[in-house]
C-alpha cells in the first residue's frame, strides 16, 4: 500500500570524522586511514542505533516538519509542509518513481462514477459504478470527463452519465469483474495496513460520510454532524434502521453509535500499522496505543446514545472530516465481534484458540453495499449486494467479482478484456502492441488519470539482511563481507546517495511497462504531489534565514522547488503547474558530479571507490515478470553509465512473485529489508493534509516507511 521518508544533515559531520565499517588496507585505502562505522557504539538492530542513523540523515527534515505540525494557521502549515519535504527530498533517501495511471488504459466504466479523490479508500467504492457491457470509445470517454468538469457540485453528473451512455447506443450492466492481484492477509479491515486488503473491505462496510463522484462528502451511517466552536469536539447523528449481516445476509444486529467505538478500540489493540493516524489527533489515542493507559474511556470517542457519536480531538484538525472514509474509522458490530472470540484492551489476543474474527469472510459482519460470498485463493473474490443494505436500490453495481491475475500473462489478460471477463484494463507496452495488432488502440485506447499514490525507489541506508527474512535460501546476495562494508558506507554519504538517486533515467524505466509514448505521463517528482494543496492566503516564511512571502493561490510544489532551490540541489520538482509528467531527477552530469564528491568524502575515511573497484548494489528483479525484468535492466544499465562505472549493480534474481514482495514489501521491519534500492512499494494518501505522507517517515517506529530505508 504505502511508505516513509525524512531527511538528514549530522552526516557531513560523520563524513568529515569518523565514519566507520570494516577495514580496508593496500592501495585501496589512503595511507594510515582505516574505515570505522560511525555507529559501532550501538547494538545492532536496536532502536538507538536507527534513531542514530535517522537524526544524522533526517535531521534537519525532522526538526522543520515539527515545526509545520505546531503551526495552527492552515495555509502557513502548508508552507511549512513543503518547507520539510524539500529538506527530506535534498537528503536523497529515495526516488520518487512513478503514481498510478497515466498509462493506455482500456475500459467499459464511465469515468468518475466513483469518486476521483486523491486520499482514503473511497475511490474503491465500486456500488455507483457506471459500466457499460461495450468499451467505452476513446472519444465518448473524453466527452464524459469534459462534461463531470461542468457538472461539477451541481448532483447532476450520475444520471447524465447514464443518459448519454444509451444515447450513443452502449448498453449498461450491473456488474463489475475486475482484477486482483494479491489475496487479503486479514478480512478484518481495521487490522491491517495493506491496500491489497483494504481495497477489497471497504466494499462491505460504509463510514460516517463518503466522497460522491462529484468529490463531495456526503452522509452515509450518520445523517448530520456538528463541530464545536474550539474545532475540537464532532458529533455524529447515526442514520437509524441500519443493520449488520453475516456474509449469508442474515441480519445479526443494528448499526449503532457504539460500534463506532469498538471499531476504533479494536483498531488500537490490533495495531495493525494504520494506528498512527489516528495518533495526535484523536484526544487520549496516543497514550492508549503505547500503552500509557488501559482504559479505553480516556479514549476521546463516544456513544453517548445509540445514535450518538462523539470524537474529541487533541487540537484543531481542519483536515478531520477528510479522514473518515479511511479504514481505520470504520464501525465494527461489538455483539458479532465478542461472538467470534474477540475481546478488548489487555484481554485481547488474535492468538487464542479461540479467536476467529478477520479469518475468512464468513467471520466478519456487514453493514456496506455487498457481502463477500465466495473467495477462492488466487482465483476470485465474489461480492454480491447486501439485501439488508440501508440505499438498496440506489447501487449502480449488484455483483462485483474480483479476478486473479499475478500480472505475468500478457496474452490471457488482454483476451480476458476482448472476451467480457473483465471490464477494464492498463495498456502495458506489451497489451498496446496487442491493442494496436486487432485495430481496438485507435479507437478505444485512452490516457487514464493518474492519481496521488507515489512509488518510490528505496535506499537502504542500514541494511542487515542479505537474504529473505523468512527464508535464508531465497535472494540471497552475492556481495563479499568487504562488497557490504563499502556499500553500507556509501549508502551513508548524502552525495552517494542523490549521485544514485540522479543516476536513474526513469524516463526509460517506465517506458518497460507504458512504452515509449507515454514514458513520462506517470512520472512523479515528489513525494507529496505538487497540487495536493495550496495557500488559501498569503503566507510569509523563512527560506534559509531570508524571509519570503507566497500568494494566495500558490501551489505545496511551488514551494518544494523554492526551498531546494536556495539548498542548491539540482532537483526540478515543480514545473510551473505539476510536479508529475517530467523528469526533474535523472540528469548524468549532475549524477557524475555528485559521485565525484562522494568518492573524495568515502576515500577520506578509508573507502576508494573506482571503476575497478565499485560500490555494488543488489537490486531485486523478477524474472517471471518481463516487465520487471526489463525496467530493472534498465535501471543497471542507467546507473552504471552515469556514474562512469563507480556503482555496479547486482540484479537479485526472483523467480516468484511471492519471494519478490517477501523481499521489497512483505517485511515488517527495516532488519528484514533484503535490498539496497527497491522499486516495489508506494505511498497513497489517507486525508487531505500533506501530514498523510511525511508522517510516514517519522523516527521510532512512528512512521510506515522508514523501514523501507532499512530502519526501524
Amino acid at each position: 500500500m504505502k511508505m516513509k521518508k525524512i531527511v538528514a544533515l549530522l552526516l557531513a559531520i560523520c563524513l568529515l570524522g569518523s565514519l566507520a565499517a570494516c577495514a580496508k588496507t593496500g592501495d585501496q585505502t589512503p595511507a594510515g586511514v582505516t574505515y570505522v562505522d560511525p555507529y559501532a557504539k550501538y547494538e545492532a538492530g536496536s532502536n538507538e542505533l536507527y534513531k542514530a542513523v535517522y537524526m544524522d540523515i533526517l535531521g534537519e527534515f525532522y526538526t522543520a516538519y515539527q515545526a509545520a505540525k505546531a503551526e495552527p494557521n492552515i495555509s502557513k502549515r502548508y508552507a511549512l509542509m513543503a518547507i520539510a519535504e524539500a529538506k527530506m527530498l535534498s537528503a536523497g533517501i529515495f526516488l520518487p518513481t512513478t503514481s498510478q495511471g497515466g498509462n493506455y488504459a482500456l475500459t467499459k466504466i464511465a469515468p468518475y462514477t466513483n469518486t476521483p479523490v486523491l486520499w482514503g479508500n473511497d475511490t474503491y467504492r465500486f456500488h455507483d459504478r457506471i459500466v457499460a457491457t461495450e468499451m467505452i470509445k476513446a472519444a465518448d470517454y473524453k466527452e464524459m470527463k469534459a462534461e463531470w468538469q461542468k457538472k461539477l457540485g451541481t448532483g447532476e453528473y450520475e444520471a447524465w452519465a447514464k443518459q448519454y451512455l444509451t444515447g450513443k447506443g452502449y448498453t449498461l450492466k450491473n456488474t463489475l469483474n475486475v482484477y486482483f492481484d494479491a489475496d487479503p492477509e486479514s478480512w478484518d479491515v481495521l487490522a491491517t495496513s495493506n491496500a491489497a486488503d483494504s481495497e477489497i473491505l471497504v466494499q462491505t462496510y460504509d463510514g460516517l460520510y463518503e466522497y460522491s463522484m462529484e468529490n463531495k462528502l456526503t452522509p452515509a451511517l450518520a445523517e448530520s454532524y456538528t463541530v464545536s466552536e474550539d474545532g475540537l469536539t464532532y458529533t455524529f447523528k447515526i442514520r437509524q434502521g441500519v443493520n449488520w449481516v453475516d456474509n449469508q445476509g442474515r441480519v445479526v444486529a443494528p448499526v449503532k453509535a457504539d460500534d463506532f467505538v469498538a471499531g476504533m478500540q479494536h483498531m488500537m489493540d490490533t495495531k495493525g500499522g494504520l494506528e498512527y493516524l489516528v495518533q495526535g489527533v484523536i484526544k487520549g489515542a496516543t497514550e492508549y496505543i503505547e500503552g500509557a493507559t488501559t482504559d479505553f474511556t480516556q479514549v476521546g470517542v463516544k456513544a453517548t446514545d445509540d445514535a450518538t457519536l462523539v470524537y474529541t480531538l487533541e487540537a484543531p484538525a481542519p483536515f478531520f472530516m477528510t479522514m473518515l472514509g479511511y479504514g481505520v474509522f470504520a464501525p465494527m458490530s461489538r455483539s458479532f465481534y465478542e461472538s467470534k472470540g474477540g475481546k478488548f484492551g489487555t484481554e485481547f489476543d488474535s492468538a487464542a484458540e479461540s479467536y476467529t474474527y478477520g479469518k475468512g469472510p464468513d467471520s466478519i459482519a456487514y453493514c456496506g453495499p455487498f457481502t463477500i460470498t465466495g473467495f477462492t485463493s488466487k482465483n476470485s473474490i465474489v461480492c454480491e449486494e447486501n439485501a439488508a443494505y440501508w440505499n438498496k436500490g440506489g447501487n449502480n453495481i449488484v455483483k462485483l467479482t474480483y479476478l486473479y491475475t499475478d500480472g505475468s500473462d500478457e496474452q490471457g489478460m488482454y483476451n480476458d478484456l476482448k472476451t467480457g471477463k473483465i471490464d477494464a484494463l492498463g495498456l502495458t507496452d506489451a497489451r498496446m502492441k496487442m491493442a494496436k495488432e486487432d485495430g481496438t488502440f485507435e479507437t478505444y485506447a485512452y490516457v487514464s488519470e493518474t492519481d496521488a499514490t507515489t512509488y518510490c525507489g528505496f535506499f537502504n541506508v542500514r541494511r542487515s539482511t542479505y537474504a529473505n527474512f523468512n527464508d535464508a535460501t531465497v535472494g540471497v546476495s552475492k556481495k563479499t563481507d568487504a562488497d557490504k562494508t563499502r556499500t553500507g558506507a556509501a549508502m551513508l554519504n548524502k552525495n552517494f546517495r542523490l549521485a544514485l538517486a540522479m543516476s536513474i533515467d526513469r524516463g526509460a524505466y517506465n517506458a518497460q511497462s507504458v512504452g515509449e509514448e507515454l514514458k513520462y505521463n506517470s512520472l512523479a517528482n515528489s513525494y507529496t504531489p505538487g497540487t495536493f494543496v495550496l495557500l488559501e492566503e498569503d503566507v510569509t516564511v523563512s527560506i534559509n534565514g531570508t524571509d519570503k512571502t507566497f500568494k494566495a493561490g500558490t501551489q505545496y510544489g511551488e514551494i518544494m522547488q523554492a526551498q531546494l532551490d536556495a539548498d542548491e540541489i539540482a532537483l526540478k520538482v515543480w514545473d510551473g503547474s505539476s510536479s508529475a509528467g517530467f523528469d526533474g531527477w535523472y540528469n548524468a552530469d549532475n549524477a557524475k558530479a555528485y559521485i565525484t564528491k562522494a568518492a573524495e568524502e568515502l576515500k577520506a575515511v578509508g573507502i576508494e571507490v573506482t571503476a575497478e573497484n565499485p560500490i555494488y548494489l543488489d537490486i531485486p528483479m523478477r524474472t517471471d515478470s518481463a516487465v520487471n525484468t526489463n525496467q530493472k535492466n534498465a535501471m543497471k544499465q542507467s546507473i552504471e553509465a552515469a556514474t562512469g562505472g563507480l556503482i555496479k549493480v547486482n540484479l537479485v534474481e526472483y523467480t516468484t512473485r511471492d519471494d519478490y514482495l517477501n523481499a521489497t514489501y512483505w517485511y515488517t521491519a527495516g532488519s528484514e529489508a533484503n535490498f539496497d534500492l527497491n522499486d516495489g512499494s508506494g505511498w497513497g494518501p489517507d486525508y487531505g493534509d500533506p501530514q498523510t505522507y511525511l508522517d510516514t517517515m517519522l523516527p521510532d517506529g512512528a512512521g510506515y516507511m522508514t523501514k523501507s530505508l532499512g530502519l526501524f
